[in-house]
């Protein structure tokens, strides 16, 4: 699974690097998001809809969210 590093990173920088990433091209394809900034969430969310990928967001430590992308 591939892990990209989006913290510090304002919107619209993690969607950008999202689109950018080329590992989600298969069915089961995992991508792995870390962030700071909450609004990243509502961003990745609504790009999430619109291409039909799964997602998984997990708050592990209080303001660090884990976006996991998949390709359903």
């Amino acid at each position: 699974m591939l892990e990209l590093d989006c913290l510090g990173d304002m919107c619209p920088i993690p969607l950008m690097k999202l689109k950018q990433c080329e590992s989600l091209t298969r069915k089961g394809d995992q991508v792995r998001l870390v962030t700071d900034h909450s609004c990243v969430l509502e961003s990745i969310t609504d790009y999430c809809d619109k291409k039909g990928l799964q997602i998984y967001v997990a708050e592990p430590m209080n303001g660090i969210w884990e976006i996991t992308i998949e390709k359903i």
